[in-house]
């Protein structure tokens, strides 16, 4: 638990500039890795693990800033799209890189190149971990 908050805070400085939560991260990331960069709300509310209410205020937030846009569902008016904008792709990219370096930076200031990678495996077996989001 200590790493985990030791993480979330190394990582809340590189996003704070920009104005960004690590959720506001994390909801950005998943749409840019989507088909057609855009998820069900309900989908991205699953994925962050955040109630639908939870995500609307999340979604809003981001909408307001400009990195997503609603879309509704031709085929089903009950079904609403986040998707990512460009604006939101450009700044998921830049906060994206420094993201990934400070996550190498943390972990190669205590362990081993050996070690990180044998992490990188460890953590890719956790169930719903994506493999290539895996610092390595």
């Amino acid at each position: 638990m200590r790493a985990h908050s030791v993480l979330r805070r190394e990582l809340a400085a590189v996003l704070g500039p920009r104005g960004l939560t690590l959720n506001d991260f994390e909801a950005l990331y998943h749409l840019s890795r989507a088909e057609e960069r855009r998820l069900r709300r309900i989908d991205l509310s699953d994925l962050l693990m955040l109630s639908p209410s939870g995500v609307t205020r999340l979604l809003d937030g981001l909408e307001a800033a400009g990195y997503i846009e609603n879309v509704s569902c031709a085929d089903d008016a009950r079904v609403t799209w986040a998707r990512l904008t460009d604006a939101g792709s450009e700044t998921l990219e830049c906060v994206g890189v420094n993201h990934a370096d400070r996550l190498r930076q943390l972990f190669r200031e205590t362990l081993s190149d050996s070690e990180v990678e044998d992490l990188t495996v460890l953590l890719a077996r956790i169930p719903g971990v994506d493999a290539g989001s895996c610092v390595g």
